[in-house]
């Protein structure tokens, strides 16, 4: 996952509706902080969610495949394990 974010700023101009600013310029308020610290601390905690469930679903694939794979294995012995009885 995308650990340390680069300290030099660009800026970037978005568009929100009228009302999403209303709720922005009050919790601005009520956190004490700039929109502009809020909008960065929201967009840092959506791409961490994504980056969190694109890792998740790659470790789901690769442990589906592991069983897949040791299923395959379990079958190959099948036989031997009831020679050994």
């Amino acid at each position: 996952m995308h650990q340390n974010i680069s300290t030099k700023n660009v800026r970037l101009n978005v568009q929100i509706p009228f009302e999403l600013k209303d709720k922005l310029n009050w919790a601005s308020a009520i956190e004490g902080k700039k929109m502009s610290v809020l909008v960065r601390e929201s967009i840092e905690q959506e791409l961490r969610r994504i980056e969190k469930k694109v890792f998740e679903e790659k470790m789901k694939n690769a442990y589906l495949g592991l069983a897949q794979e040791n299923m395959e294995i379990s079958k190959d012995f099948e036989y031997s394990d009831a020679e050994n009885l």
